[in-house]
């Protein structure tokens, strides 16, 4: 006699990847954090300070990791924030920025997105291990080293280091006639099994030699479906990502109007423009017509803290 599960021919729908890109300072790296409790009282893992995540169970740490001739090697950590065990597998992958700002993977890139300028990285970045396991809150630090040819022009590279989660071992479940049938199978089956890979990326920013920047703000108020907004233009010329917060402030008030930050523009783009909502803080009957603001992008890259660029508008 057949079995149902011999008889069973499964179509697998092609895998996805929900990949999160983002940006921001450098920050260290904690130990790996104890194996949550097996009991009722489990306590929610405290994540890494300074890492990103995404609709996964994996944590990224630092959020942006910059190399140059000083430092060739640096230490990205993955962190599970869950109380489940989980298998990450470990690439390097190149994307570009758009100039709404978008960032994009090569392989999946609309047509209006040019890729003339980008200068990829992913040719000298070595990395290990390419697959980790982690218990359910614990972290693994993977090291990463740029080895760039001698003859590379002075300028800055760019790729993005990705950790994916691998599908675990799952019951597949009643098949499409069997739940029809209340768990009979009467003839060829077939079903349909869909598991999700999300994954995480941060960009792994590689400089070589020396480096240029320049950086310029357009702003002012503008009307959006969500209420009054502050459109700001960044504009960048040179060899060098900008990469900071932007903070719009008023003139006699402690509280910023309104703050962004780990904005970044990548060297593949010109300007890019940012939208930002008014502080829910700020006390808005001070936007009287005619008072002046000022908005500072303060860089958090190459020289934390400096002034990359500001700019003054006026509340029409």
């Amino acid at each position: 006699m057949i079995t149902a599960a011999q008889k069973r021919k499964r179509m697998f729908l092609p895998i996805f990847s929900l990949v999160a890109a983002a940006t921001a300072a450098l920050a260290p790296l904690p130990a790996a954090a104890q194996d949550a409790p097996a009991s009722s009282d489990i306590v929610a893992p405290q994540v890494p300070e300074g890492s990103v995540g995404g609709m996964g169970d994996i944590n990224l740490y630092p959020k942006r990791v910059v190399i140059d001739r000083r430092q060739r090697i640096a230490s990205i950590g993955l962190y599970n924030r869950t109380i489940d065990p989980g298998e990450y597998e470990i690439s390097v992958m190149d994307m570009v920025m758009s100039p709404t700002g978008e960032v994009f993977q090569l392989d999946n890139l609309p047509s209006d997105v040019p890729t003339d300028r980008l200068r990829t990285a992913s040719d000298f970045l070595r990395w290990s291990p390419r697959r980790v396991r982690l218990l359910g809150s614990e972290a693994q630090t993977v090291r990463i080293m740029a080895r760039p040819p001698a003859d590379l022009p002075d300028g800055e590279y760019r790729s993005h280091f990705l950790a994916v989660s691998v599908p675990q071992d799952i019951d597949e479940g009643f098949s499409i006639n069997e739940a029809v049938n209340g768990g009979e199978t009467t003839g060829p089956d077939i079903g349909v099994t869909i598991r999700p890979r999300f994954g995480i990326s941060i960009p792994v920013i590689v400089r070589v030699g020396e480096t240029t920047l320049d950086v310029s703000l357009d702003s002012g108020f503008v009307e959006t479906p969500e209420g009054l907004a502050i459109a700001v233009t960044i504009s960048r010329s040179g060899t060098r990502s900008a990469f900071g917060d932007l903070i719009v402030t008023a003139p006699g008030v402690d509280e910023p109007v309104a703050i962004a930050r780990g904005v970044g523009v990548y060297p593949e783009i010109d300007s890019r423009q940012i939208m930002l909502g008014l502080n829910k803080d700020f006390d808005t009957s001070l936007l009287t017509p005619g008072t002046t603001l000022t908005v500072t992008y303060i860089d958090d890259d190459f020289a934390p803290g400096e002034t990359l660029a500001s700019s003054n508008f006026s509340v029409p």
